[in-house]
This record gives C-alpha cells, structure tokens and sequence, in this order.
C-alpha cells in the first residue's frame, strides 16, 4: 500500500483539477476524486502490475463523471450566493474564469469530458479515445462541436484569450 500512498500523494492535485473541470464545483469535484481514488485503491495490485494508474484513473473519473451527469435530477439543490469558493478568491481573471466554467457547464457531458482531456491534460486525439472508450473520429466530432458551442457561449472569453495570447 505505500507505493499507492505515494502515487496518491503525486497525483492528487492533478486529479482534482481534472474533476474541477469535470463537475465546475469544488465539492463536487473533492467527491469525484474520493471514488475515483477508492476505485483505483481496489483495483490497485492489478493497475500498479500494468504500468498506467494515471491512466486507470482518468478513465475512472470519467466515466463516474460521465455517470453523474446521467443522473442529474438526484444532485442536490443549488445555493446562490455572491461568493465562489472555487475561485480562491479575487484576481484580474476572476471573471473570465467564471465566463469559462459557466460555458463549460453548458456544454454536453462527452463534450466537457473531450476538451478537458484535450485542452487540460493535452492528450492526444488516440489518448483522449481510449481514456473515454470511443474513436478517434468521435473526439474530433465532439471536439469541433465543443468548440464551436463556446464560441457562441462565450466569445468575448475568446477574444480576450486571443488578446492576450499576442501581448
């Protein structure tokens, strides 16, 4: 079990970030990672022996994403408030973050999984296919039509990015 703790311990940071960008809210986010963590945990001699945990549990977080968004109706209600704790915070891109997780919330599941996968880990097209059990041709498709899905959602997000891209 100390090389699991080790990989936990290397790792975690990494998988909350991917399950923030997954479910958009830092709760929920902490409890994709707990399950996934548990699954890996009960999988791991057999995980460890083939070399790729990284792997099994981005596929793991994935598909509990994936399921989650399936039962939608049984996640709790929402609280407004002016404060957002998954920000950290104030800063000068406070508000393009909440443009962009705001977006990304309106895009579908697969979708959301594609581009975080895509964009955030920087996986391959094959990678990202085999991550999420479907073609190549199928993230390509689902990524053009995330892409295009924010455009619409959030084109002065885009612009903004671009901007500061050429500075």
């Amino acid at each position: 079990m100390e090389d699991f703790e080790a990989w936990v311990r290397a790792r975690s940071g990494a998988l909350a970030r991917s399950a923030y960008l997954l479910t958009g809210d830092v709760h929920l986010a902490e409890d994709l990672v707990q399950d996934t963590l548990a699954r890996v945990a009960d999988h791991w001699a057999r995980v460890s022996r083939r070399g790729d945990p990284d792997g099994y549990a981005r596929r793991v977080m994935h598909h509990l994403a994936i399921d989650r968004w399936r039962r939608r109706r049984a996640r709790p209600a929402e609280v407004l408030t002016d404060h957002h704790p998954e920000l950290g915070g104030s800063g000068p891109d406070v508000e393009q973050r909440l443009v962009l997780r705001d977006a990304l919330a309106r895009l579908t599941p697969k979708q959301r999984a594609v581009v975080s996968l895509r964009f955030y880990e920087d996986f391959t097209e094959v990678q990202t296919a085999q991550v999420l059990g479907c073609s190549p041709n199928t993230v390509k498709s689902q990524t053009r039509q995330a892409l295009e899905r924010l455009r619409v959602l959030a084109p002065d997000l885009l612009s903004a990015l671009t901007e500061e891209a050429h500075r």
